[in-house]
């Protein structure tokens, strides 16, 4: 594991843009294409809008998208098939594919047999004020080896969608969604997790400062992974790195 700390969103956005890309770009040069997965969210904002400014051959990359609610249409705000096509895909030139959840069984199979073809190369994986990673809140599935799930929303997670804006109260957040699983989280080759903002300090200090992989921080697996980095800011290091980033 690698903690990289910046002072701000945005040049943390930058940072792990220009690292994304540079990965992106290795796997092209060395096999001739990328497998990508993008976490949303409000937090991957400032990493999403540097990584389209990234030289990159996006034809010979594909995309696979971590989570969306279920029963949600595509045209409500909250949409995370949204976010991700107004945010990324229709920000780069020929994409080789973007392969979205849908909210559906359905969509889990489709998804299924796409993601399993190959390797994703890197994960972009935000953590949550809860420390969920995806939608698997706490208590998480660690034994599942699916690659997506239906999950249920908890308490946290839904205050969280509402306090970023994409719903009105939480009585408007959907109960469930279909999420990629920690086991397939844990699969991609390398991972990258952008977590600016003081909300999730908490988040940030648990996740660190737990010793134990336990599904009650979700977060902690990804410790153990053979290549993550971490990107904080000086807000949500707070409590873990408390001075002045210059």
């Amino acid at each position: 594991m690698e903690v990289r700390i910046c002072k701000n969103p945005a040049e943390l956005g930058k940072s792990a843009a220009i690292h994304t890309a540079n990965v992106i770009n290795e796997c092209i040069a060395k096999k001739g294409s990328a497998r990508i997965a993008l976490s949303t969210g409000a937090s991957q904002f400032d990493t999403i809008k540097e990584l389209v400014k990234q030289d990159v051959d996006w034809s010979k990359v594909e995309m696979f998208h971590l989570d969306e609610y279920v029963d949600l249409p595509e045209t409500h705000v909250a949409s995370f098939r949204k976010y991700l096509k107004e945010r990324f895909v229709d920000q780069v030139k020929n994409l080789k594919a973007a392969h979205f959840v849908d909210g559906t069984e359905e969509g889990i199979a489709r998804l299924t047999a796409e993601i399993r073809k190959a390797p994703i190369d890197i994960g972009l994986i935000g953590i949550g004020e809860n420390a969920h990673i995806a939608f698997n809140d706490p208590p998480a599935n660690f034994e599942t080896t699916e690659a997506y799930h239906i999950v249920n929303l908890n308490d946290r997670c839904k205050q969280q969608q509402m306090g970023e804006g994409w719903f009105a109260t939480i009585d408007d957040v959907p109960k469930q969604a279909v999420s990629m699983t920690v086991h397939q989280i844990l699969a991609c080759e390398r991972i990258v997790s952008c977590v600016p903002y003081a909300v999730k300090a908490d988040a940030v200090k648990a996740t660190l400062e737990t010793k134990e992989v336990t599904n009650m921080i979700p977060a902690t697996i990804m410790k153990d992974h053979k290549d993550f980095i971490l990107y904080i800011d000086s807000d949500s290091a707070k409590y873990v790195f408390p001075f002045e980033i210059k």
